[in-house]
Protein backbone atom coordinates (compact mmCIF):
# COMPACT_ATOMS: atom_id res chain seq x y z
CA UNK A 1 0.00 0.00 0.00
CA UNK A 2 1.33 3.64 -0.44
CA UNK A 3 0.50 6.07 2.08
CA UNK A 4 -1.34 8.97 0.48
CA UNK A 5 -1.47 12.02 2.61
CA UNK A 6 -5.08 13.23 3.88
CA UNK A 7 -6.13 17.24 3.93
CA UNK A 8 -6.49 17.77 7.78
CA UNK A 9 -9.56 20.02 8.87
CA UNK A 10 -8.68 22.41 11.13
CA UNK A 11 -6.39 26.44 11.52
CA UNK A 12 -3.50 26.89 9.58
CA UNK A 13 -1.17 28.02 12.46
CA UNK A 14 2.10 28.17 10.68
CA UNK A 15 0.20 30.00 7.82
CA UNK A 16 -1.48 32.22 10.89
CA UNK A 17 1.98 33.44 12.19
CA UNK A 18 3.77 33.87 9.05
CA UNK A 19 1.16 36.37 8.14
CA UNK A 20 1.60 38.13 11.23
CA UNK A 21 5.31 37.95 10.71
CA UNK A 22 5.14 39.55 7.48
CA UNK A 23 2.11 42.03 8.35
CA UNK A 24 4.52 43.46 11.06
CA UNK A 25 8.03 44.20 9.49
CA UNK A 26 5.68 45.65 6.66
CA UNK A 27 3.95 47.81 9.24
CA UNK A 28 7.24 48.95 10.61
CA UNK A 29 8.69 49.41 7.31
CA UNK A 30 5.77 51.28 6.60
CA UNK A 31 7.29 54.17 8.82
CA UNK A 32 4.65 56.75 9.97
CA UNK A 33 2.09 55.50 8.03
CA UNK A 34 2.07 51.57 9.73
CA UNK A 35 2.24 53.65 13.27
CA UNK A 36 -1.69 54.17 13.04
CA UNK A 37 -2.40 50.18 12.44
CA UNK A 38 0.33 49.37 15.30
CA UNK A 39 -1.40 51.06 17.88
CA UNK A 40 -4.90 50.14 16.67
CA UNK A 41 -3.00 46.58 17.25
CA UNK A 42 -1.85 47.78 20.54
CA UNK A 43 -4.91 49.14 21.97
CA UNK A 44 -7.10 46.16 20.75
CA UNK A 45 -4.41 43.92 22.46
CA UNK A 46 -5.62 45.97 25.79
CA UNK A 47 -9.17 45.49 25.24
CA UNK A 48 -8.20 41.61 24.96
CA UNK A 49 -6.87 41.16 27.63
CA UNK A 50 -8.84 43.36 29.49
CA UNK A 51 -11.85 41.09 28.65
CA UNK A 52 -9.67 38.13 29.47
CA UNK A 53 -9.43 39.32 32.86
CA UNK A 54 -13.22 39.96 33.67
CA UNK A 55 -14.15 36.29 32.29
CA UNK A 56 -11.06 34.72 34.62
CA UNK A 57 -13.12 36.65 37.63
CA UNK A 58 -16.33 35.16 37.07
CA UNK A 59 -15.79 31.70 35.27
CA UNK A 60 -14.93 29.84 39.09
CA UNK A 61 -18.58 30.96 39.79
CA UNK A 62 -20.08 29.43 36.53
CA UNK A 63 -17.83 26.32 37.52
CA UNK A 64 -18.99 25.71 41.14
CA UNK A 65 -22.63 25.87 39.90
CA UNK A 66 -21.76 23.31 37.45
CA UNK A 67 -20.40 21.07 39.56
CA UNK A 68 -22.76 21.70 42.22
CA UNK A 69 -25.42 20.89 39.78
CA UNK A 70 -23.56 17.07 39.26
CA UNK A 71 -23.10 16.59 43.01
CA UNK A 72 -27.29 17.01 43.29
CA UNK A 73 -27.12 14.38 40.80
CA UNK A 74 -25.11 11.64 42.52
CA UNK A 75 -26.41 8.64 44.78
CA UNK A 76 -23.57 8.28 47.16
CA UNK A 77 -21.80 11.38 48.42
CA UNK A 78 -19.44 10.18 50.85
CA UNK A 79 -18.31 8.05 47.46
CA UNK A 80 -17.71 11.51 46.06
CA UNK A 81 -16.24 13.26 48.81
CA UNK A 82 -13.36 10.65 49.54
CA UNK A 83 -12.28 10.10 46.31
CA UNK A 84 -12.31 13.73 45.73
CA UNK A 85 -10.43 14.05 48.68
CA UNK A 86 -7.91 11.90 47.73
CA UNK A 87 -7.34 13.18 44.04
CA UNK A 88 -7.20 16.72 45.58
CA UNK A 89 -4.01 15.54 48.25
CA UNK A 90 -2.71 13.76 45.67
CA UNK A 91 -2.72 16.58 43.23
CA UNK A 92 -1.39 19.27 45.52
CA UNK A 93 1.33 16.90 47.09
CA UNK A 94 2.05 16.47 43.41
CA UNK A 95 2.42 20.55 42.55
CA UNK A 96 4.56 20.70 46.03
CA UNK A 97 7.17 18.18 45.00
CA UNK A 98 7.32 19.62 41.72
CA UNK A 99 7.12 23.66 42.30
CA UNK A 100 8.34 23.48 45.87
CA UNK A 101 11.60 20.95 45.35
CA UNK A 102 12.20 19.36 41.42
CA UNK A 103 11.92 23.47 39.76
CA UNK A 104 14.41 25.06 42.41
CA UNK A 105 16.34 22.63 42.26
CA UNK A 106 16.90 22.58 38.41
CA UNK A 107 17.00 26.51 39.40
CA UNK A 108 19.95 26.05 41.32
CA UNK A 109 21.83 23.89 39.30
CA UNK A 110 21.22 25.89 36.69
CA UNK A 111 21.97 29.56 37.84
CA UNK A 112 23.91 28.25 41.43
CA UNK A 113 21.61 31.46 43.42
CA UNK A 114 18.79 30.51 45.90
CA UNK A 115 15.32 30.04 43.96
CA UNK A 116 13.27 30.67 46.82
CA UNK A 117 13.21 34.25 46.91
CA UNK A 118 12.93 34.79 43.26
CA UNK A 119 9.11 34.65 42.28
CA UNK A 120 7.61 34.41 45.49
CA UNK A 121 6.17 37.63 45.92
CA UNK A 122 6.72 39.47 42.81
CA UNK A 123 4.36 36.54 41.27
CA UNK A 124 2.35 36.11 43.83
CA UNK A 125 -1.28 37.27 42.62
CA UNK A 126 -0.29 35.01 39.52
CA UNK A 127 0.94 31.97 41.18
CA UNK A 128 -1.55 31.83 44.29
CA UNK A 129 -4.65 32.70 42.56
CA UNK A 130 -5.07 32.35 38.78
CA UNK A 131 -2.51 29.58 38.30
CA UNK A 132 -4.94 26.95 40.20
CA UNK A 133 -8.29 28.07 39.30
CA UNK A 134 -7.58 27.66 35.36
CA UNK A 135 -5.84 24.33 33.49
CA UNK A 136 -5.35 26.82 30.81
CA UNK A 137 -1.76 28.74 30.86
CA UNK A 138 -2.98 31.27 28.48
CA UNK A 139 -5.92 32.11 30.65
CA UNK A 140 -3.31 32.99 33.01
CA UNK A 141 -1.41 35.29 31.01
CA UNK A 142 -2.69 38.59 31.68
CA UNK A 143 -1.80 38.16 35.54
CA UNK A 144 1.62 37.09 34.27
CA UNK A 145 2.31 39.93 32.10
CA UNK A 146 1.08 42.26 35.01
CA UNK A 147 2.90 40.79 37.04
CA UNK A 148 6.34 40.89 35.27
CA UNK A 149 5.62 44.47 34.02
CA UNK A 150 4.64 45.95 37.49
CA UNK A 151 6.64 43.91 39.84
CA UNK A 152 10.01 43.43 37.99
CA UNK A 153 10.14 46.37 35.63
CA UNK A 154 10.56 44.35 33.01
CA UNK A 155 9.41 46.69 29.08
CA UNK A 156 5.95 45.91 27.79
CA UNK A 157 7.41 45.06 24.13
CA UNK A 158 9.47 42.25 26.15
CA UNK A 159 6.41 41.07 28.34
Amino acid sequence: QIPVGTEIEGMNILGLVLFALVLGVALKKLGQEGEDLIRFFNSFNEATMVLVTWIMWYVPIGIMFLVGSKIVEMEDIVLLVTSLGKYIFASILGHVIHGGIILPLIYFAATRQNPYPMGHSEHRDALCFISPCSVSSSATLPSMIKCIEENNRVDKRIS
